[in-house]
């Protein structure tokens, strides 16, 4: 086995407090060549820390197919004086693998004594916000405008491992160590990307809004204590959202119609039919039972004309509907901060 330690330049692009104590952090990756330990072998693993001021990588590299066992022990016994460990879709593939290839030495992981932190799983639901094409590392580094030197992928890295275990070719092995080093060295830069969920969930304030009646659309501006590194646009039938550096821009659809409100406990209504709308059988009693009638689901409703947004849920906010049975529905407009806040939350966090 070969042991590197080195240190490294490192700019976070994120507050890693969030994630814990900086000295009770480490960042790790694992290099295999295939997805089971049945079939393949690890060769390298990598890590990256902070000590004394600065950041630190160490990598075990097996240089013999007989070195994996000290790989897996050396990692282990280095990892218990961490409290949080970092990785890109490790939850999924590498803390599986190391588990069932330490079992095969008899090896007790000490994975269960450590906080696990998957960047894949934090960032998954923002794929369709920012439009990846899908959300690989390098895609994510390419989103954020992050450069690696390192240009070769998994397979390759494979081929290379093997030719080196036969050739001992430096070249080989230095690309195979640099491949997990940019990887290690990615991951605390792309935790950025989990910014653009702090901005989402962090509390707005509303500088602007406008309801422009010639597009009968809804202006917000809002802004947010949270910074994103790149600007973004999403659109849907709901919204259309920019934005850029700590500024969000919301245009929302609005509807001048009439809506009606449904009543849930049908039973204690009346439907008057002349006016068209429900009322409670506490004030219908006094109306003449010429003009009353039991009501059902489908006529216990009172009338709105008004304003409307494009409906987001059916349990925060009151839900109108052009029938009963219509599937869409809508929430009332209200020239309201606090409810526009409310509104704008709950609407992009259903992206």
């Amino acid at each position: 086995m070969i042991t590197i330690s080195k240190e490294i330049e490192l700019a976070p692009g994120y507050d890693l407090s969030k994630l814990g104590p900086l000295n009770e952090l480490i960042f790790f990756d694992i290099e295999t060549t295939g997805f089971t330990p049945n079939s393949s072998s690890l060769y390298l693993i990598g890590v990256v820390y902070h000590q004394s001021g600065s950041w630190q990588l160490k990598q075990w590299f097996a240089d013999s197919m007989a070195a994996e066992q000290e790989l897996l022990t050396s990692f282990f016994d280095f990892i218990t004086k961490y409290k949080t460990l970092v990785h890109f879709n490790g939850d999924s593939f590498d803390i599986p693998y190391l588990k069932k290839c330490a079992a095969q030495y008899g090896i007790h992981p000490t994975f269960d004594q450590i906080q696990s932190f998957d960047i894949y799983r934090k960032a998954r639901p923002l794929r369709r916000l920012l439009g990846l094409e899908n959300l690989k590392q390098k895609s994510i580094e390419t989103f954020l405008g992050l450069d690696r030197f390192d240009q070769f992928n998994g397979g390759q890295l494979i081929e290379f491992y093997k030719e080196y275990l036969t050739t001992k070719d430096n070249n080989l092995y230095q690309f195979l160590l640099l491949h997990n080093e940019e990887d290690l060295k990615g991951m605390p830069q792309i935790l950025s990307i989990l910014d653009y969920m702090d901005i989402l969930q962090s509390e707005w304030t509303i500088e602007k809004h406008d309801f422009d009646k010639d597009s009968s659309r809804l202006i917000i501006e809002a802004v947010s204590p949270v910074e994103i590194p790149v600007p973004f646009q999403f659109a849907s039938t709901q919204y259309q959202l920019h934005a850029e550096k700590n500024v969000l821009h919301f245009s929302i659809p609005v509807y001048e119609t009439e809506l009606k409100y449904f009543y849930g406990n049908y039973h204690d209504y009346y439907y008057l039919p002349e006016e068209d709308m429900a009322i409670h059988k506490r004030v219908a009693q006094y109306v003449d039972k010429d003009h009353r009638k039991q009501a059902t689901a489908a006529t216990c409703y009172t009338r709105r004309q008004g304003l409307f947004l494009p409906g987001i849920d059916r349990d925060l906010f009151p839900v109108f509907k052009s029938e009963l049975n219509s599937k869409i529905y809508y929430h009332e407009y209200l020239d309201d901060l606090e409810f526009l806040s409310a509104y704008l939350h709950q609407m992009v966090l259903s992206f």
